[in-house]
C-alpha cells in the first residue's frame, strides 16, 4: 500500500524558498516513478517535476532552472526544492506515484497514488 504525505508548504515572499517533502509510508516507492504536480483556483493540475524509476529526471518548462526534484530511497522521500519562488508558482502541491514498468508520464492522469497536497502560497 502506497501512501504520500506531503509537507513544507506555507507563505514566502517573492524571490523566497520552500522545500516540499513526499514521504511513502509503504516503503515501495523507490519501485515507481515520482512526480510533483501543482493546482492553482480555476486551472488543471499542472506537471512540476518527476523523477523515474531510473532516476531521469523531468521538469515543467516554467520552473526549469528554479526548481530541483531529488528521491532519496533510503527515507522513501522524495523532496522539492523550489528556490526564486514566483506569485505564479502558488497553488496547492501533490506528490503523486506512478506504477508503469516503462516510460515517464507527465499526464496527472497517468499517476496512480496521490498525496493529500500541500499549499504553496507566494507573495508579491
Amino acid at each position: 500500500q502506497v501512501q504520500l504525505v506531503e509537507s513544507g508548504g506555507g507563505l514566502v515572499q517573492a524571490g523566497g524558498s520552500l522545500r516540499l517533502s513526499c514521504a511513502d509510508s509503504g516503503r515501495t516507492f523507490s519501485m515507481y516513478a515520482m512526480a510533483w504536480f501543482r493546482q492553482a483556483p480555476g486551472k488543471e493540475r499542472e506537471f512540476v517535476a518527476g523523477v523515474s524509476r531510473t532516476d531521469n529526471i523531468y521538469y515543467g518548462d516554467s520552473v526549469k532552472g528554479r526548481f530541483t526534484i531529488s528521491r532519496v530511497k533510503a527515507e522513501n522521500t522524495v523532496y522539492l526544492q523550489m528556490n526564486s519562488l514566483k506569485p505564479e508558482d502558488t497553488a496547492v502541491y501533490y506528490c503523486a506515484a506512478d506504477r508503469a514498468l516503462f516510460g515517464f508520464h507527465l499526464r496527472a492522469v497517468e499517476y496512480d497514488y496521490w498525496g493529500q497536497g500541500t499549499q504553496v502560497t507566494v507573495s508579491s
